[in-house]
């Protein structure tokens, strides 16, 4: 039996979800798809009219569900999904999850059916759920996700970056050496790059990426898509740092320009970038490798530069 737009009210989607719909409503119904991990973001960009059509019809009726949350303080949030249609048994997932897992995976096991939604990223991807989705795999069990929103294509799409090949790497490290060998290794790259970041972070990953990848390396910063207040901003990394570090609210995605093409440089040239990565806690002759390598020069004359530079 098939369905159309009107099963779930004045919603526009396509027909993968239409698609996705008829998946769940089977779900339901053949006992042979009992054992099936589901997953929903509910709000993977921001604004609820812009989450996922499908995951309110799977939670109102896919019967004896079990819902892993993920980020949501308010469980009513869920209940109100429902409509009244079908209750729900939830469990907190996040900052749990190498504890839930086990007890999940035995619930799928034995003929439950499991959603693990949450209101912000999507499930496993810089949020909690690899380790289910991974023992999941490992136990036999057929994982699906319903379709919706990806902060990561939106951001790329309002960038106006190039966007042909592009890479995703999720939040950078906390601390500052991590974080400055980390963009040690990106300097390179060709690709255009997505990064997730806390806005209170904002301003120092930021500054971080103009030291690691240039001051007018293109960049945009994407905050609160799909709200009333979204924002992007447009520029070099050392101009959006300078922005950002009167503070910025929001959800924040961060997407920078692939580098260009390696120009081969003399190592008197390389002795500032060896220099802020010692100065970040790099050691100078991990620090002194990592830029040869990437810039490709010999690790001993740029060494030496170094030395010579300090006298």
């Amino acid at each position: 039996m098939g369905l159309d737009a009107a099963a779930l009210g004045n919603h526009e989607f396509d027909a993968g979800a239409l698609n996705f719909v008829q998946k769940a409503r089977d779900f339901a119904t053949f006992p042979i798809l009992a054992s099936n991990l589901v997953w929903y973001d509910r709000n993977n960009v921001g604004n609820n009219q812009a989450s996922s059509v499908t995951a309110p019809y799977v939670i109102k009726n896919v019967k004896g569900l079990k819902v892993a949350v993920i980020g949501m303080g308010n469980v009513s949030t869920l209940t109100s999904l429902t409509e009244g249609g079908n209750s729900i048994q939830a469990t907190p997932f996040e900052q749990n999850e190498a504890a839930r897992t086990p007890e999940l995976v035995a619930a799928l096991l034995a003929g439950q059916r499991v959603l693990l939604v949450t209101d912000a990223g999507m499930p496993s991807v810089s949020d909690p759920g690899y380790r289910l989705v991974a023992a999941a795999v490992d136990a036999g069990i057929a994982v699906t996700a319903a379709p919706g929103p990806s902060a990561v294509l939106t951001a790329l799409a309002l960038s106006g970056l190039p966007v042909d090949r592009f890479c995703f790497e999720g939040f950078l490290p906390r601390k500052a050496g991590e974080r400055a060998r980390r963009l040690a290794e990106l300097a390179g790259e060709p690709r255009t790059t997505v990064f997730f970041e806390a806005p209170h972070r904002l301003a120092a990953s930021l500054a971080a990426m103009a030291d690691g990848l240039g001051d007018d390396r293109p960049a945009a910063v994407c905050r609160e898509m799909t709200k009333t207040y979204e924002e992007v901003r447009r520029a070099g990394l050392a101009e959006l740092a300078a922005w950002a570090a009167d503070g910025v609210r929001g959800e924040v995605t961060v997407v920078v320009a692939g580098a260009g093409p390696v120009v081969a440089a003399a190592p008197e040239d390389l002795v500032a970038e060896v220099e802020r990565l010692v100065a970040a806690g790099v050691r100078l002759k991990e620090a002194t490798a990592e830029v040869a390598s990437r810039q490709r020069v010999s690790r001993r004359a740029l060494y030496d530069a170094v030395l010579a530079a300090r006298d």
